[in-house]
């Protein structure tokens, strides 16, 4: 399995990802995806809409702006609550996440519990955390951090035109639950996904893609019934959480995700988010060079979040100690159950996803080097659906005025079929051009060469297996099709 330091090399030499405004020495943490990179990057998005979307009869879609009221961040809680701990380290001058520290010693009687501010300083206070780049234990007290980009709308910069970049997709759907609800006459349960952008002001940014300021997320926020209105043959809150973690979970197997990188880890009450009643995180093998735990970080995150948004967002909302909290809201963000008779909040379940990460994920799970015959061979044996270029066609004699032509004509008939993409190339030789495809994923090339033009045959080669075998050309657009298995 690759690290991530192999995958940033791939992805700058095949053009997957980029650094951000390099020519002027880069930014910290925006990437940029090149050629190939939009390309997988796009496939990874439409696989997930067509799981959670095209093939459910429950959801719907929604893409919010990102530029929201700044009011919908005060109510949400992040402007309160949407912060990580900041500790600069005295001898070196870096600023840190206090919660990802080194611990600076192995003799400890249990591990450290580092949730709570608290806890962080004390560990701090005894000398037990160290400074990541040079080892010191002399570090300030820690402080939270808030991770909004502020912003302001209008002609004027003061306080009255602040917002921020949007952090989250999620509050976006809360936002527009009404208008959903009015405009879909959905019954629950029912969901609402979306993709799009957000941005966190990360401390410790890094790890290539694995750790961004501007970053797209994939979230669901999947409306049910709340437990005192369920009826007895009614799936309760907590079985949609485990449906949506089995369902989530499975979603990657079936893209080539070998089960041995990916484990489900149920969050413990210290770890949970203000409004979450439970959450568990699929954690992907990122970090395969450490130890034990700490190769394992966070993929994606299925939360039941309860009633807690549509409460805050809602007008005069009552919270859990039955205070009126919201004021400023114009909205009733109740749904109305005609079978209980009565107004709810409905609880929510939240599968959320950063489509970068996964991204880093498949491509560190396809990356193989094989010896073949002596040499080297790259290869990232991504599932077709996912592949950027899903044929390559090669003609054998780029000199011969007749090969060139047929494989030309090919490959634009297999590009006209609007399933796939495809690319020629002639600019080596066909060993090194069966090479640069494997490196990039492409499941299968096509050679043209001087027997094809006698009996309208072209060779077709396997990825993974390397095999070839000659099909016709009449029917090159169906057995592709077949192979990759998709529909023309």
């Amino acid at each position: 399995m690759a690290d991530i330091e192999t995958i940033a090399s791939l992805a700058k030499r095949r053009g997957f990802v980029f650094q951000s405004s390099d020519i002027y020495g880069g930014l910290g943490a925006i990437w940029d995806y090149g050629p190939l990179g939009v390309e997988l990057k796009n496939n990874i998005k439409r696989a997930w809409w067509r799981s959670v979307v095209y093939e459910r009869d429950d959801m719907v879609g929604l893409d919010a702006g990102i530029l929201m009221n700044r009011l919908v961040w005060k109510y949400s809680g992040h402007e309160d609550t949407f912060s990580d701990p900041l500790v600069d380290c005295r001898k070196c001058k870096a600023r840190l996440r206090a919660d990802k520290l080194d611990i600076a010693t192995e003799n400890l009687a249990a591990p450290l519990q580092l949730a709570q501010l608290a806890d962080i300083n004390a560990a701090i206070s005894n000398k037990l955390l160290k400074c990541s780049s040079c080892g010191s234990t002399d570090l300030t007290e820690a402080r939270q951090f808030n991770l909004m980009f502020r912003t302001t709308v209008g002609p004027v910069e003061d306080e009255t035109g602040l917002t921020y970049l949007r952090p989250e997709t999620a509050q976006g759907i809360f936002a527009n639950f009404k208008n959903i609800l009015d405009t879909t006459n959905r019954k629950l349960p029912f969901g609402v996904a979306q993709i799009g952008k957000a941005f966190r002001n990360e401390i410790t940014p890094g790890n290539f893609i694995f750790r961004m300021r501007e970053f797209e997320q994939m979230e669901i926020e999947f409306f049910v019934k709340p437990p005192h209105i369920l009826k007895a043959d009614e799936m309760t809150d907590d079985e949609w959480h485990e449906r949506w973690v089995e369902d989530r979970y499975n979603w990657h197997f079936e893209l080539g995700i070998r089960r041995e990188n990916l484990r489900k880890y149920v969050q413990q009450k210290g770890e949970l988010a203000h409004y979450a009643k439970a959450c568990v995180d699929l954690q992907y093998r990122f970090f395969p060079e450490r130890e034990d735990d700490k190769q394992w970080d966070e993929l994606e995150g299925i939360a039941n979040r309860t009633d807690f948004d549509l409460k805050a967002h809602s007008k005069k909302p009552v919270d859990r100690e039955g205070k009126r909290t919201n004021t400023d809201s114009i909205a009733d963000l109740t749904y109305f159950d005609h079978e209980s008779n009565s107004h709810v909040f409905p609880f929510v379940i939240e599968p959320s996803a950063g489509v970068d990460r996964k991204f880093l994920a498949f491509l560190m799970d396809a990356y193989r080097e094989e010896e073949v015959r002596g040499d080297k061979r790259v290869v990232l044996k991504l599932h077709p659906e996912l592949a950027p270029i899903k044929v390559a066609v090669l003609p054998l004699a780029k000199n011969k005025e007749g090969i060139v032509k047929l494989a030309k004509e090919i490959k634009a008939r297999l590009q006209r079929t609007g399933a796939m993409r495809a690319v020629y190339d002639d600019t080596a030789g066909i060993g090194k051009l069966y090479r640069r495809q494997d490196e990039v994923g492409t499941p299968f090339c096509l050679t043209v060469d001087h027997q094809s033009l006698e009996d309208n045959e072209v060779t077709i080669r396997d990825r993974d297996t390397m095999e070839q075998e000659r099909i016709p050309i009449a029917e090159i657009e169906k057995i592709i099709a077949g192979k990759l298995g998709i529909g023309i």
